[in-house]
């Protein structure tokens, strides 16, 4: 989601450094770079390392952050560049489509009044899995979920946590970076940007030809 389909996570740089600045630090650019793609749990002890106070409870700062980023997302998301087109390209052709975050339900459901309610039949966040990104549950659960094999999914992503949850889990994966760049993978078909991407590119990287 952020950072794929929305380009949110200009919004998590401004609740991130807003929070840091209310506990009288500034939060580096590495780890902004370590949190994207990664469970709020995580953010949070990557966020309080970098200032020095590893003391601090995650949860409190947690529940601050998401109070934030709530607000934020009522009002400044915005589609990534060729996001729209693909997902309703996908929709129009009767492909199952899930949504697959790190981000939680709360902030999901205000998400989706962006992307739209219809636009996936399942949607699995970072707060309903045991293991968030980038452990292989997330996919495997969407495509449990879907009831299809996850070899037969393309697994579209802009972080190297995301990247690497798709992977261990067995998905055809499109690399789009967007705030973090990604080295060549293995396995791992990398666009600049979904205004590239079709229906045709996602049949061929499941191997099959196009319907």
């Amino acid at each position: 989601m952020d950072g794929t389909l929305v380009d949110s996570e200009k919004l998590w740089d401004v609740a991130l450094q807003e929070l840091a600045a209310v506990y009288g630090g500034s939060m580096s650019d590495a780890a902004r770079k370590s949190i994207i793609g990664t469970s709020m749990a995580d953010s949070m002890r990557i966020l309080h390392d970098d200032l020095g106070q590893p003391e601090r409870d995650p949860e409190v700062s947690a529940a601050w952050i998401n109070a934030r980023i709530l607000d934020l997302f009522r009002t400044g998301l915005r589609w990534r560049p060729g996001a729209l087109a693909l997902l309703r390209a996908v929709r129009a052709a009767g492909i199952p489509t899930a949504l697959v975050t790190s981000s939680g339900r709360p902030l999901v459901e205000v998400a989706l009044d962006t992307l739209g309610r219809d636009s996936f039949d399942a949607v699995v966040c970072g707060d309903e899995v045991d293991a968030a990104k980038p452990h292989p549950e997330p996919y495997l659960t969407a495509a449990r979920l879907l009831g299809v094999p996850i070899g037969r999914c393309v697994a579209i992503e802009d972080s190297p946590t995301g990247v690497a949850s798709a992977l261990a889990a067995g998905a055809a994966v499109l690399a789009v970076p967007a705030e973090v760049p990604l080295p060549p993978t293995d396995g791992v078909h990398q666009l600049e940007s979904l205004t590239a991407a079709d229906l045709e590119l996602l049949a061929a990287l499941l191997g099959e030809p196009p319907a």
